[in-house]
């Protein structure tokens, strides 16, 4: 079953004792690779086990939330003598933000989008994307999803910081550079109740090709879910190296907001791997009415195996490489000893406490008051590091939506200034201009899957790539 999988882990020997994936999950490779790794490893009798608390989702839906957020605020300010303002992070952008990522980027996470479909309110639209700086003649190469990632959306529906429903995502492995891998999609309730599956092909982009793949679109007519996943244009504008430089300055003493005015958009020019899904929002709804939580977590086997005979493959229980909800929250929020730490834990760790001092701390450094904090923590502590939408609140426009009161940090959609809202909050409401990058490098589609095609390799002539270093 799957709550055995995934939220419970057994405590293995020296020998690192192998359970089998489940079918639905690598089907045709799994059969092969249990043969593989029993043939190997002697299984022996394990005395029921003890919940491993460090697990993601280990802790149960009817567990009360240790701490309101006003309790945790104030035991945050009380760490932050023992944090005494730890380094703060230099960059506010997920890609490769913690070590472990860092040298496996088909697991690290570099944005989480969920926002209402403006051409059908009635669907909300899931994404978040993986594997970022792609350079369009390595499209061919890089665009394949990895094989052995577990790709999970995590959605909160009964108004706590635990998540309700899960959205699995996992693919069969690249046979050919030109042909669409198999991907298998599975929802089902955290307790492993309600599980339905399909499959759906992904997009292959070009590295040769000037123009951008259609992409393919996949509607599953028992749930009434559309998935899409191949290379888009990465979606997220903001620029590294000028947000790095005001930071400096800022923790420096002398905060300089011209360091700024650069307004290059470190991500344009560069491809990224996506997977998004159009749900209806009934099926995503809960007792929490109208609000949804939502973010994503990658996945893989606890134990990885390599032979002279075969190809690597992992195994065992699966553990997280990596998670997001809130834009910027580990990566500019968390220290760097931390990072690895955050993405391990769970969105109810948040809740509890596990990483407020952290955040109250970097905050403070930076020059936020008490008000601006609060603001800030009722956002990434509260209720987890989630994003939060009101399903209520009619989105609409083009590239996505546009309308104004309908995105973040209600949701996020593609074409968010997220960055500047942060800003915002950060500096005590007192930069009002932003890191100057205020729109993607290209347009969005109008339709789904919304974000924009893939950068392609030019043809003859042309010498604009885009990219702005």
């Amino acid at each position: 079953m799957l709550i055995e999988l995934y939220e419970r882990r057994r405590h293995l020997d020296a020998r690192k004792i192998f359970r089998p994936f489940p079918t639905f999950l690598h089907p045709p490779l799994v059969a092969a690779r249990n043969a593989f790794c029993k043939s190997r490893m002697k299984i022996r009798p394990i005395a029921k086990s003890k919940p491993n608390q460090s697990h993601n989702d280990q802790v149960t839906k009817g567990k009360t939330m240790k701490r309101n957020l006003l309790l945790t605020c104030r035991c945050a300010l009380g760490l932050l003598a023992a944090h005494a303002l730890a380094p703060v992070a230099g960059r506010a952008a997920d890609h490769a933000e913690a070590p472990l990522v860092e040298s496996d980027q088909a697991a690290d996470i570099a944005d989480v989008y969920t926002f209402l479909d403006p051409n059908d309110n009635a669907k909300v639209i899931l994404a978040f994307d993986v594997h970022g700086f792609i350079v369009p003649g390595e499209n061919g190469n890089l665009g394949g999803f990895d094989k052995d990632v577990l790709f999970r959306f995590n959605v909160e529906n009964t108004g706590d910081a635990a998540p309700d429903k899960y959205i699995y995502v996992n693919f069969d492995e690249q046979t050919s550079r030109s042909q669409p891998q198999t991907a298998h999609v599975t929802v089902a309730r955290t307790d492993s109740t309600n599980k339905t599956s399909f499959t759906a092909p992904s997009t292959v982009s070009s590295a040769t090709s000037p123009t951008a793949a259609t992409p393919v679109v996949t509607t599953d007519a028992a749930t009434g879910i559309s998935f899409f996943a191949g290379l888009t244009d990465d979606p997220f504008f903001f620029d590294i190296p000028g947000f790095n430089r005001f930071v400096g300055s800022v923790l420096g003493g002398s905060p300089n907001v011209t360091l700024l005015n650069r307004g290059r958009d470190t991500f344009a020019g560069y491809n990224i791997q996506m997977i998004a899904l159009s749900v209806p929002a009934a099926m995503l709804k809960g007792s929490a009415g109208n609000v949804i939580g939502v973010s994503a977590t990658t996945l893989r086997g606890r134990n990885t195996h390599r032979s002279e005979k075969r190809d690597a493959f992992d195994s065992g229980d699966f553990v997280a490489i990596d998670r997001m909800g809130i834009p910027a929250v580990n990566t500019a929020l968390i220290p760097f000893a931390r990072k690895n730490e955050y993405n391990r834990a769970t969105t109810q760790d948040d809740a509890a406490g596990k990483f407020a001092g952290d955040i109250v701390g970097t905050l403070t450094a930076l020059g936020t008051d008490a008000a601006h904090v609060g603001i800030l923590a009722s956002v990434a502590v509260a209720k987890g590091d989630m994003l939060h939408l009101d399903t209520s609140k009619a989105n609409s426009g083009p590239q996505g939506g546009t309308v104004a009161g309908a995105g973040f940090p209600n949701g996020r959609r593609p074409a968010d200034d997220v960055i500047d809202t942060l800003l915002f909050l950060i500096t005590n409401e007192g930069l009002t201009t932003g890191d100057h990058v205020n729109a993607n490098d290209v347009s969005f589609r109008d339709a789904f899957p919304f974000f924009a095609p893939s950068h392609q390799p030019r043809d003859t002539g042309v010498v604009d790539d885009n990219t702005r270093n």
